[in-house]
């Protein structure tokens, strides 16, 4: 029986009903599921920088025509496009596994209200 003032068993109760932290399990899912965003963002910085490149080899590098790349909307076609597909793609893989991880973890929440402490 889980006896709270036995010395130790709190915590064994408390590991038994939440085996991994919720703040750090929900962290993890946040990094995950916005990293690829961010390769996202990347990749329009990327072509961006290559753009800037390109006008400043062409003889265009004052800061008028530097400054219109950053105001220039990138249309989203060719790598850009499939970059874009693959994150989505990625994002939906992560959140349906985190739901899985979630479901298996905490099934139904149910929390009996008498646990036998036999770990100590």
């Amino acid at each position: 029986i889980c006896n709270t003032l036995q010395p130790g068993c709190n915590s064994v109760c408390y590991d038994h009903f939440f085996p991994i932290s919720h703040v750090r399990l929900w962290s993890l899912q946040l990094i995950l599921v916005s990293t690829p965003a961010l390769l996202v963002a990347m990749h329009v910085a990327h072509q961006q920088h290559i753009e800037k490149k390109m006008l400043r080899l062409e003889g265009h590098g004052d800061p008028i025509h530097l400054e219109e790349v950053k105001r220039h909307k990138v249309h989203i076609s060719g790598t850009l496009w499939w970059t874009y597909v693959i994150s989505v793609v990625f994002r939906l893989l992560f959140e349906a596994a985190f739901m899985y991880v979630f479901y298996l973890l905490y099934p139904g929440y149910a929390m009996v209200r008498l646990v036998k402490c036999d770990a100590y």
